[in-house]
């Protein structure tokens, strides 16, 4: 297992240098300059310069790219051109709604995309088999802001039982930000529960026409023990894998949901660091993302071992 670990951490820490590399070329190499953002209009040619040197965006590329490496090293994702503030302290606040989106998202989806994929699988053929392909199939494609906008249209506007927008105040309780949760989460957990459908169904396909499945079966036990304790369970992996992959998509690309709702998530501010050209917070957003994804793949590694017992002893 130790080994194991060590094996993964390094893969990480090479994908997470790459990562940094491209995060760092892409920003700096984009059009636009964050100064003549910042400064407005009215700034001279004099003013432009001077706040270039002030934020050594007047040096050679590799110069800023080796102090910002230093400054990641020690923990320090650098200092937002706009916010004026550490990028860590703007990523703290900014992490709570989408983190919480996520997850509530998420669940949304597992509860729907791993009983709608089931019963997919069971009634393999049937008109119920395909009216969830069908429902699968449209959830993949409908865009996620335009979904939103529906939802906000019916629930917010016309039926008034949910916030259209928005947060809630920064003194509101937990229950409050969940109300405000709710209609994004939707949006997010219906549309990627058409992924998780489909997986599911596949999964559940393979092991139903396995052997010990139907030796069950002529045992007599009841079908929904033989679909949960010996489908299910044995069906777990592939669908572990989508499910954190679900996750960790969620986090990291909430970004048009949190846009239409107007979340104050990580997502509202990398749109807005990307209007902006504020280099430290994009490059310190992207690679806190990418760190995101690294950690939930392999969280799914670690979780094979306690869902499938047989790949721990493989792994002896």
């Amino acid at each position: 297992m130790l080994q194991f670990l060590l094996k993964r951490l390094g893969g990480a820490v090479v994908v997470l240098a790459i990562v940094a590399v491209l995060v760092f070329l892409l920003t700096r190499l984009a059009s636009g300059d964050p100064v003549a953002l910042l400064l407005g209009d009215q700034a001279t040619a004099a003013d432009i310069a001077a706040a270039r040197v002030q934020y050594g965006l007047d040096q050679p590329l590799p110069t800023p790219f080796v102090l910002w490496i230093g400054q990641v090293l020690h923990g320090n994702l650098g200092q937002s051109l706009f916010l004026q503030m550490p990028v860590t302290h703007a990523l703290m606040e900014r992490a709570e709604p989408t983190l919480f989106l996520a997850l509530f998202a998420v669940g949304i989806a597992a509860a729907i995309g791993v009983p709608c994929g089931m019963a997919a699988a069971v009634w393999r053929g049937s008109w119920g088999d395909q009216v969830v392909s069908t429902i699968a199939m449209l959830g993949a494609s409908i865009p996620s802001f335009w979904f939103g906008l529906i939802l906000i249209q019916i629930f917010a506007v016309h039926l008034g039982w949910f916030p259209a927008s928005g947060y809630g105040d920064p003194d509101a309780s937990f229950a409050d930000r969940l109300q405000h949760l709710l209609l994004p989460a939707l949006v997010l957990g219906v549309l990627n529960s058409a992924l998780i459908i489909r997986f599911t169904r596949a999964s559940v396909l393979d092991i139903l026409g396995e052997d010990y499945v139907r030796t069950a079966r002529a045992k007599g036990l009841s079908e929904s023990v033989v679909l949960i304790k010996h489908v299910l369970r044995n069906a777990m992996v592939p669908i572990v894998t989508v499910l954190g992959l679900t996750l960790a998509l969620m986090i990291g690309g909430t970004v048009v949901t949190e846009t239409v709702f107007n979340l104050p998530g990580v997502g509202n501010l990398v749109v807005r660091a990307v209007l902006r050209r504020d280099y430290p917070v994009i490059q310190g957003a992207l690679l806190v993302i990418a760190a995101i994804y690294v950690f939930i793949n392999l969280a799914i590694d670690l979780l094979y071992t306690v869902v499938d017992p047989r790949i721990r002893l493989e792994g002896k």
